[in-house]
């Protein structure tokens, strides 16, 4: 049993060094692109999420399931987020991923070049009124861009079984596209938690769920999107063999 633990323990170790200078590569590579046009952004962030979900296959026996039916349009997508790897799967998924995001991360070197180029929205997390309607502002002003607007619906990375609440931003980007909205739920921090080298053998899963229609008061939306994601989540955790402490 320990030496399986460390071998594991080994190979997680070269994954994580496997994939950050992959990602160095990708973005060097795709860069002259990326600045000419939004489509090298796309097609580097794609590549390389297909990258990291390769090599967690062979390298650390990590497998990846998408269950659903991902969206195509113009739609928001609200999701469960657990682990760096659901950010992947869920951009692997869709034709053109926009995150809502830290705005900290749009200055960053080379990086910032990507989020900007892809439409994403930074947002100050540390200013929640001023936030939402700057979010809402640059939503508005960018929806002339095709993609899939993605939100982390409890605003971080959150350890599996650990709870919080739906921040109200969710209904009011689903209130102001007038749009469906696509819940998503994820067992991905089983297998990859958000500290530490340790990766998990296993299948981590993304479900894209039924949509839920435009439309409906931003209470409802809210309570129905949190009851879905979390029995959603709470059952693959389930399946994953994950067992809450305490």
């Amino acid at each position: 049993m320990m030496f399986a633990y460390s071998l594991q323990w080994i190979r997680s170790l070269l994954f994580g060094l496997t994939i950050y200078v992959a990602i160095v590569l990708y973005a060097l590579f795709y860069l002259p692109w990326t600045l000419i046009s939004p489509m090298g952004a796309v097609a580097a962030c794609h590549g390389y999420a297909r990258f990291v979900r390769w090599t967690a296959r062979w390298m650390i026996n990590l497998e990846t399931e998408v269950r659903g039916t991902p969206p195509t349009g113009e739609v928001l997508v609200a999701a469960k987020h657990q682990s760096y790897l659901d950010i992947f799967m869920i951009f692997n998924s869709i034709p053109h991923g926009k995150f809502i995001m830290k705005k900290e991360l749009l200055y960053a070197p080379i990086f910032g070049q990507y989020v900007y180029r892809l439409g994403c929205v930074p947002v100050d997390r540390g200013k929640r009124g001023k936030a939402i309607a700057k979010m809402l502002e640059d939503v508005k002003r960018g929806a002339q861009l095709p993609g899939q607007l993605v939100i982390y619906s409890q605003g971080t990375r959150l350890a599996p079984g650990v709870k919080a609440p739906y921040k109200v931003g969710t209904a009011a980007l689903y209130e102001q596209m007038g749009q469906e909205c696509f819940p998503v739920a994820t067992n991905a921090g089983v297998f990859w938690p958000r500290r530490g080298i340790y990766r998990k053998p296993g299948t981590a899963v993304v479900e894209f769920l039924p949509p839920i229609p435009a439309g409906l008061p931003r209470e409802e939306f809210l309570q129905r999107l949190e009851h879905e994601v979390e029995t959603a989540s709470d059952r693959l955790l389930d399946e994953a063999g994950f067992v809450k402490k305490g």
